[in-house]
């Protein structure tokens, strides 16, 4: 696919708005029934929603190059803060700086992080849902959604709790925020099923795209 309809662009840009914004609030803990997880957790399950879309209509390998724009306008948007967290505040405004410094700032373990989970997460969970295509000749969607979630899921809260916060608390503590930032996420998105079936098949339907992802054939030999 050469050329992309303002359809597609309107998913990657929501895509890249969820990415970046679940990013920014995520640095707010809630708690709720005792359940300590991020504010982003109310946000970035929409990436995964929006990343199983495109993956099922046009593919992983368009879903690829969304995915890695995702992790360059993160790059942007952490850079912007980092750069404006370091220009010297009016002196009118001073009072606020300490707030916006926690806000805003961010460790470079929270930073390493948040990108090392991103992209394993999204794109295990965008291969495994074209290899489930393919594998169920592109019927039961609801089974890849929720069944890569499952997957990429698990792989985005482990690794972005582990590398965040391992050895800075009890491993009972650690333990429990994967488990939950993991439920909340994979219940989140079957629950949005009935959305993915909607979009997923109305985009098939307008775009006239449904690709599969099928092994290339081998090269003949000469």
């Amino acid at each position: 696919m050469t050329t992309f309809s303002w359809r597609f662009v309107t998913l990657a840009g929501l895509f890249v708005t969820a990415l970046v914004v679940s990013n920014i609030i995520a640095v707010k803990l809630a708690e709720v029934g005792g359940r300590v997880f991020d504010a982003g957790n109310i946000l970035f399950p929409l990436a995964y929603v929006l990343g199983d879309v495109i993956t099922e209509v046009y593919g992983f390998r368009v879903a690829r190059r969304v995915i890695l724009l995702g992790f360059v306008c993160n790059l942007l948007a952490v850079g912007a803060i980092q750069l404006a967290l370091r220009l010297p505040a009016a002196g009118f405004w001073l009072e606020n700086e300490e707030a916006y410094e926690t806000i805003l700032g961010t460790t470079w373990r929270i930073f390493v992080a948040s990108l090392c989970a991103y992209l394993v997460g999204e794109l295990t969970n965008s291969f495994v849902l074209s290899r489930m295509k393919v594998a169920t000749r592109g019927r039961f969607l609801w089974s890849r959604t929720i069944g890569s979630s499952i997957v990429g899921q698990a792989l985005d809260s482990t690794l972005f709790v582990t590398i965040a916060f391992a050895g800075t608390v009890p491993r009972a503590d650690l333990l429990d925020t994967i488990v939950t930032t993991w439920a909340i996420k994979v219940v989140w998105e079957a629950l949005a099923t009935p959305i993915t079936y909607v979009v997923a098949n109305g985009l098939k339907r307008r775009e006239g795209i449904d690709v599969f992802d099928l092994p290339r054939p081998a090269p003949a030999r000469t």
